[in-house]
């Protein structure tokens, strides 16, 4: 069996997760561990590299028995002001690796709710609850912020009240788009919707697209536990249904393959490069098996 095999070179780590664990191995090079405020990146594979390395994975309960003085790394998801005050109050060291992107749209969204909160307005995040930077997102307004997963979740907004949108960096623009309509379309007062989508996950939608309808067969490879991941493996699977989900090199199966295909590798912005190359190799070492 002859298969042409490429890797989408859009895909990979986004700035953010390239920043945190760069910082990580850079503390690690020196240090026996380092403790990172929940996952670093939601690549089971990933995070295992990282863990032979010495870092630990906590959670915000076991910040209470940490001594004071122990560093704990913020990932690039962000965290809510509640978070910043725990560890000043512990005596603990933060290496704050909050994306700049996130950290911008932190600013902003409490900047709006104040000015909101001043005129009997509201702020809702388009976003999937309890995720990471959602939480950070919410923790701007207090608890405040009513958290939308989709235009099946806008009958709790009180659409007499002015409303300030804002979207999760990781969400798909168009679906962020229609949801945007059905507000704006049932608002009895003022809607102000913010562009606060990541620039590079925005573009990554259109061509990733047309890097799956490109091939015959396509490989997404990514954690199972990414928002990103999931979001981005629907849209090729919507323009692809040869695409399958990988999250381990042993999960790719020569049925998947026919004579003369040729197959895309692609991914989340949490897969990182080394596994997509990986999944190529696995690929390529089935012509001999077929």
């Amino acid at each position: 069996m002859r298969l042409t095999v490429d890797i989408d070179p859009e895909s990979g780590f986004c700035y953010g997760v390239i920043r945190a664990i760069s910082r990580a191995e850079d503390y690690l090079a020196s240090h026996q561990h380092l403790r990172s405020l929940g996952a670093i990146v939601h690549n089971s594979l990933e995070l295992d590299r990282l863990r032979a390395r010495g870092l630990e994975i906590i959670g915000l309960e076991d910040m209470e028995r940490l001594p004071a003085g122990e560093v704990v790394l913020i990932r690039a998801h962000g965290e809510p002001p509640q978070t910043y005050q725990t560890a000043r109050r512990l005596g603990l060291e933060l290496i704050d690796c909050t994306c700049p992107a996130v950290l911008q749209l932190q600013g902003k969204v409490r900047e709006t709710f104040a000015r909101m909160e001043a005129i009997g307005g509201q702020v809702i995040i388009f976003g999937k609850r309890g995720h990471a930077e959602v939480n950070g997102l919410v923790g701007q307004t207090g608890g405040q912020a009513k958290v939308v997963g989709g235009v099946e979740d806008i009958e709790g907004i009180d659409f007499d009240r002015p409303i300030a949108l804002f979207s999760q960096t990781t969400k798909d623009p168009e679906e962020y788009r229609l949801l945007a309509e059905q507000i704006r379309s049932r608002a009895r007062s003022s809607v102000d919707v913010y562009d606060t989508i990541c620039r590079r996950v925005s573009q990554r939608y259109n061509s990733l697209k047309e890097f799956a309808v490109s091939h015959s067969v396509v490989l997404f490879v990514s954690g199972r536990d990414s928002s990103n991941g999931k979001v981005l493996y629907d849209l090729c699977h919507q323009a692809n249904p040869r695409c399958h989900l990988v999250e381990q090199i042993s999960d790719i199966v020569p049925q998947w393959f026919r004579e003369g295909d040729t197959v895309g590798i692609c991914g989340a912005t949490s897969t990182p490069k080394w596994q997509l190359e990986e999944a190529a190799a696995r690929t390529a070492s089935m012509q001999t098996i077929c």
